[in-house]
């Protein structure tokens, strides 16, 4: 059984992403634990939201009170209501969440059915509940859960602490060879992708891009491929090296033999439904895109956004650390493709601005320093694997490589597309 855990900020999105569910009847609510209760056993939003108000006026520090879980057995598990309604009790009682208020609900509308438990970290004396080593302990929940209820184990790879563990290329740094080799040589071992797209964004985690280019060898055609690093901004910040350079691992052959292979694994991988379900609830909580991609990361999964120079999205690539599989955005659902993610921050781009303009004098400069300043920090796992050795209860060596949050991606590109378009409309100005 896979646990994901999921910590934002909007209740009322939670609630409204489990209840279109049973709305559409591909969901209900199966259990609740201190929930007002309703004459006929149906339940609204706004009824639901109640229970929980007294818990977030008692705390308004907590930035992410909001809990929301999902428990998501193999396939082929048989489970009944009776064992979900035990098994989520089990869950929220070790994890430390038993005295909470919390909806238990189960969805039928992929191959799996599984529950969301949406729950909060608030006690009822406006105290967060402590989540040191959330991922850890969940893991050990679930394995004692899988014994408990005779499931089939999750097929998670067990990390043995000598693993190669990578950290992003710093093109300032020097000796860009060596940094890219200690990537690129070992990446295909790790994680499974489908295409030169997928490929590259996993690769702009650390820095790096591939581009493939094409020529003529005594007259035969011949395809290869370059590998450039990155700066900051993700733009090329030095000369291109060949893949030969790098091994036969990180040639354009090998990698199209490993798409292949990727394929065919990914087709049949359970990972595509619990990373799907998860994404799509992100998408309900997140108040924003950067928002969203901090809910997705505390989960292990990178969301990469390619956008043209305009601004506007034209890629969506989603990377689960704990599979290690990198997927398309349209290849898990049409509703999240690129034009729907465009479309929808777009609108809340538009939005979010005419609330700034509205407030903006209200706000003393310190406190719009403190918003725009914020930038997400790189995760300690991408230091190398060396000699010296890790500590026995650093955690975030046991989560291995699963556990990646790279400082890649970490920019505002709302404000950043919003910045170009600017220069450009003064550069049209001049002009005239």
């Amino acid at each position: 059984m896979i646990a994901k855990i999921g910590h934002g900020a909007n209740m009322i999105g939670a609630l409204s992403y489990n209840q279109l569910k049973v709305d559409k009847e591909n969901g209900q609510i199966i259990a609740t634990n201190r929930i007002m209760e309703t004459p006929d056993g149906n339940y609204t939003v706004a009824q639901l939201h109640r229970s929980f108000e007294p818990y977030f006026m008692a705390n308004k520090r907590t930035e992410k009170p909001v809990l929301h879980i999902s428990l998501n057995p193999d396939p082929a598990d048989k489970v009944s209501d009776a064992q979900f309604i035990k098994m989520a009790e089990e869950y929220m009682q070790r994890m430390g969440y038993g005295e909470q208020p919390y909806i238990v609900f189960k969805h039928t509308d992929i191959e799996r059915s599984h529950i969301h438990i949406v729950s909060t970290n608030v006690d009822r004396h406006g105290k967060k509940i402590p989540d040191t080593y959330e991922k850890l302990r969940s893991m050990d929940v679930c394995r004692a859960l899988e014994q408990q209820f005779n499931l089939i184990p999750a097929t998670e790879k067990q990390h043995t602490g000598k693993e190669q563990v990578f950290r992003p290329v710093d093109y300032r740094a020097g000796d860009i060879k060596s940094q890219i080799a200690s990537v690129v040589r070992y990446l295909p071992k790790y994680y499974s992708y489908q295409s030169l797209g997928g490929y590259n964004a996993l690769l702009s985690l650390f820095h790096i891009t591939a581009e493939e280019v094409k020529g003529e060898l005594n007259g035969q055609p011949k395809n290869g491929l370059v590998y450039f690093a990155l700066n900051e901004h993700g733009e090329k910040a030095s000369n291109p090296f060949k893949a030969s350079l790098f091994g036969k691992q990180a040639g354009l052959a090998e990698l199209q033999n490993h798409f292949a292979h990727s394929k065919e694994q990914m087709k049949a991988s359970p990972t595509r439904a619990v990373l799907k379900n998860t994404i799509e609830a992100a998408m309900h909580t997140a108040t924003n895109e950067t928002d969203f991609k901090k809910q997705l990361t505390e989960q292990g999964i990178n969301a990469v956004v390619r956008r043209n120079d305009e601004g506007r999205i034209y890629g969506m690539t989603f990377i689960d650390h704990e599979s290690r599989s990198v997927w398309n955005g349209s290849a898990l659902g049409k509703n999240l493709s690129a034009n729907v993610f465009n479309d929808w921050w777009s609108a809340q781009a538009v939005e979010q601005r005419q609330t700034m303009e509205q407030s903006s004098t209200k706000l003393e400069p310190t406190e719009a320093k403190n918003n725009t300043d914020e930038k997400e920090e790189a995760h300690g796992l991408f230091d190398f694997l060396n000699n010296k050795e890790q500590p026995a209860d650093d955690f975030g060596w046991i989560d291995g490589l699963g556990g990646l949050l790279p400082e890649a991606q970490g920019e505002d590109y709302e404000e950043q597309a919003f910045a170009n378009r600017m220069k450009k409309k003064k550069k049209r100005g001049r002009k005239q």
